[in-house]
């Protein structure tokens, strides 16, 4: 089969590989689409470290099941699905507490487990989430992002009625506008690139941010970007942290203590739940991802896709078909 591999950073090779070998617990997959985040773009860079090179990239994958372990009865041949790239044990306390997303041994596709740049992957079963037929492709390539979005949201508390601040809208940034603006929030986004602000803008998101906010979603991982959002915060608001960055926050704690702001981190997501109540929303038509995408490439073309995502107004996919 073919398969794209990072020889070094920013250095992509295609190469043959064997078709993998599953288990009795794992479902084989086709690849269809690969969505591409920041993450992948860190990988790539060479500022993430992965276990070794050459490495398979990539994690959020979504296609078809073409054969199934002897030990799956619930899952077929023909599903399309959506992967949920990140495999927690079930056995940690956080695990059995709900809490997966803190999980200590948790797999993560793509990082520390090789990824799904290519034809055919091997998935445990219980994280190959099946879609109904009438899901397209470009909305099934958003569910891990999209999910990543809506587990923020829902650790907010974010009520229908509030004034939530997105700041940022890269991607993850303009799922979170398209997924507050189906809950029924008023979202104004927080961007200074001026096609990534005019397609939150499309998403029904405001450009321009005057008075305050009841939520705050920081999506951009730049300290100076959280600090001008945090001061459109209301007293007593909630900012919830999803963009990564290891340099320090210019906060000090009285800006925190006189204001009564709370900051929340928000990692990935909870498993089943959140991935499974994403895959419900797209089965029902609720909600339409996939006009985030904005740049499709082949296969052949893996580098030149990761190296769009920082430039792109949008989300990078890789096409398979």
């Amino acid at each position: 089969m073919k398969a794209v591999v990072l020889a070094e950073p920013e250095v992509m090779r295609l190469v043959d590989l064997p078709e993998p070998e599953i288990g009795p617990r794992e479902v084989l997959v086709r690849m269809r689409g690969l969505g591409l985040c920041g993450s992948d773009l860190g990988v790539y860079r060479g500022a993430r470290e992965v276990p070794e090179r050459p490495w398979l990239m990539g994690h959020e994958g979504v296609g078809e099941i073409v054969a199934v372990g002897a030990d799956v009865a619930d899952r077929v041949v023909g599903q399309q699905v959506a992967i949920e790239p990140n495999y927690c044990c079930g056995r940690c306390a956080a695990c059995v507490a709900g809490f997966t997303s803190a999980c200590t041994d948790r797999v993560i596709v793509g990082m520390n487990h090789p990824g799904l740049l290519a034809e055919y992957v091997a998935v445990p079963a219980e994280f190959a989430w099946p879609a109904a037929e009438t899901v397209a492709l470009e909305d099934l390539v958003c569910t891990e992002a999209l999910t990543v979005a809506r587990s923020a949201i829902r650790r907010s508390g974010v009520e229908p009625a509030q004034r939530v601040l997105v700041v940022g809208a890269g991607s993850q940034g303009l799922l979170l506008c398209l997924a507050l603006r189906a809950l029924g929030a008023t979202v104004a986004v927080q961007e200074p690139h001026e096609g990534r602000a005019e397609l939150a803008h499309s998403f029904g998101a405001e450009t321009g941010v005057e008075g305050e906010f009841d939520l705050l979603f920081e999506t951009s991982g730049v300290p100076q970007a959280l600090r001008a959002g945090l001061e459109r915060l209301r007293r007593g608001g909630t900012a919830l942290l999803v963009g990564i960055n290891s340099r320090p926050l210019d906060l000090t704690t009285a800006d925190l203590v006189y204001r009564q702001h709370t900051l929340k981190g928000s990692l990935i997501y909870d498993h089943p739940v959140d991935f499974e109540t994403t895959v419900g929303l797209l089965n029902r038509d609720e909600v339409r991802p996939g006009k985030v995408l904005q740049a499709r490439f082949p296969l052949e073309e893996a580098a030149q896709a990761f190296a769009s995502v920082q430039s792109v107004a949008g989300k990078s996919w890789i096409s398979f078909d």
